[in-house]
């Protein structure tokens, strides 16, 4: 037996938020070189045993110890001095400055001035990046102008580049399509000796990280076990309380090829979009597939107006629109769901019912006035549709959990009575019963005459829930897959700039 003390020892940790228990009396230790990963459904308190590791908040009971001394983070800044590295979920990345200045907060080096001494600091900030196998990212741009996949690599750079001794990973592949880049990271710091909290929806990369994993469920640690003596079975039935293992059950196509696109797109060309043209049928739900930064993100957006277009013709049920902005869209029948639901998807200080509800306040409202309970019942006709609870309404929707901040974003987007939906990755960083959630509105979308575009990272969602996949490379589309062509290796193939020569149209 060694004698070293284990890196990080939890001792029975509670935290609560009013009569809400986000943990309780949860245990474990974390050695020096391994990886332990930490499981649960969201709002199983994974993220708040992350928050109080990190020191952004401060347990009601228990206590922690960091290389068998006592641990009490004041803030993050106290935790980083002490060896403690997080990369969030939910980004903590200051959009309106540069990528050197967000790499070296909260103290960047200043000069004899007093001031940064920003050449120095872009130049530090490069060799940094490049030693983390990151090139493509200019260490002089805002980051507010890089796309989600860039500022998930510089979130995990920057936790990463001071070495430290317990390094917390939430969701870190969540934006990523080249998760290798991370696990040979994460090698690295292993055999530095650092020990690594993993939290991660994703069992592949459970079972190919970690040796052990933490379960909580409801606040509460429920199992503490090698991963390779547990099934898929057992870890959800653990998480859930029920057997949730993923699922995709084949439907009946419910496209309707007799009736007029409910969105057709010619030729649309601006940034980031070159000459793409496709149409999305009534009950079809037309999957969009492209690795990090092939246009994917750019074309949602230009279809609700959030960026202009150069040339290009968008036609809503056989109608011409000029669609300028997502209200414009939204009047036709077309809504976004976005990638980012912290910063772009909900209103944080608001409630839950209020973020639903907003797309129909004019119906709840009379003289000026909303009628609460009008309101209320205006929710109740799609909650049910997404699966959200309905006792989660009157709190703040910043204290709900990942997932059900996503269902309630789907929410608003059906209260708006959209005819076609453009979900733009929504499973993303959510858990499997989530996921099981969101799959099942979508088919009841699309079977009640709706329409979906569909754009993930998952492909094996793409491959299950699409009718069609349109493929993007180069800010093209350059292949579309239906039927048996429809596979994840052609997908990732033509992703990938492979056999664009035959891929114009595929599978029909």
């Amino acid at each position: 037996m060694s004698s070293t003390p284990p890196v990080l020892e939890v001792r029975g940790i509670s935290k609560h938020y009013g009569a809400t228990v986000a943990l309780r009396d949860v245990s474990f230790v974390l050695n020096a070189g391994e990886v332990c990963g930490l499981l649960g459904e969201n709002g199983a308190g994974k993220s708040t045993l992350v928050k109080t590791l990190s020191g952004v908040e401060v347990p009601d009971s228990g206590a922690l110890f960091l290389a068998g001394s006592e641990y009490r983070p004041r803030d993050r800044n106290d935790a980083r001095r002490q060896g403690v590295a997080t990369a969030f979920q939910e980004l903590s990345l200051v959009s309106t400055l540069s990528v050197a200045v967000n790499l070296f907060l909260p103290d960047p080096a200043v000069n004899r001035a007093g001031l940064v001494a920003m050449r120095r600091l872009e130049q530090q900030a490069a060799r940094i990046l490049a030693a983390h196998g990151v090139s493509e990212i200019d260490s002089a741009a805002l980051v507010g102008e890089l796309t989600l996949g860039q500022r998930q690599r510089l979130e995990i750079v920057r936790a990463m580049f001071r070495r430290p001794r317990l390094l917390l990973l939430d969701e870190p592949t969540a934006a990523l399509s080249d998760r290798d880049w991370l696990f040979d990271l994460v090698g690295n710091r292993l055999a530095e000796g650092a020990a690594i909290l993993y939290i991660s929806h994703k069992l592949d990369e459970i079972r190919r990280l970690c040796r052990r994993s933490v379960i909580l469920r409801n606040g509460q640690k429920v199992l503490d076990r090698p991963v390779a003596e547990m099934s898929d079975d057992e870890i959800f039935r653990s998480m859930a309380g029920r057997s949730v293992v993923e699922r995709f059950v084949a439907a009946p196509s419910a496209v309707r090829t007799d009736a007029q696109p409910a969105l057709s797109a010619s030729r649309l060309s601006g940034d980031g979009v070159e000459d793409i043209s496709f149409t999305l049928m009534a009950g079809e739900i037309l999957g969009v597939a492209g690795l990090e930064g092939q246009g994917q993100a750019r074309l949602f957006r230009s279809l609700v107006g959030l960026y202009p277009l150069r040339s290009g013709r968008i036609e809503v049920a056989g109608c011409g629109r000029m669609v300028r902005s997502p209200r414009a869209a939204r009047a036709a029948g077309v809504v976004l769901v976005p990638e980012e639901r912290k910063t772009e998807g909900i209103f944080k200080d608001l409630t839950t019912i209020a973020n639903v509800s907003l797309p129909a306040i004019d119906h709840a409202s009379k003289l000026h006035f909303l009628n609460r309970r009008r309101e209320r019942a205006l929710v109740g006709e799609v909650i049910g549709d997404v699966d959200l609870p309905e006792h989660f309404l009157p709190l703040s929707i910043a204290a709900l959990s990942g997932g059900n901040q996503q269902k309630a974003v789907l929410g608003r987007a059906l209260m708006a009575r959209a005819r076609c939906l453009l979900l733009f990755d929504p499973t993303r960083g959510v858990d499997v019963g989530a996921k099981q959630s969101i799959y099942r509105m979508m088919r009841a979308f699309v079977g009640g005459g709706g329409a979906i575009l569909f754009y993930s990272t998952e492909l094996d969602e793409l491959v299950h829930l699409c009718d069609r996949c349109l493929v993007l490379y180069g800010n093209r589309i350059v292949g579309e897959l239906q039927g048996p062509a429809l596979s994840q290796e052609q997908v990732l193939s033509l992703a990938a700039g492979h056999g664009l020569e035959r891929a114009a149209v595929s599978g029909r």
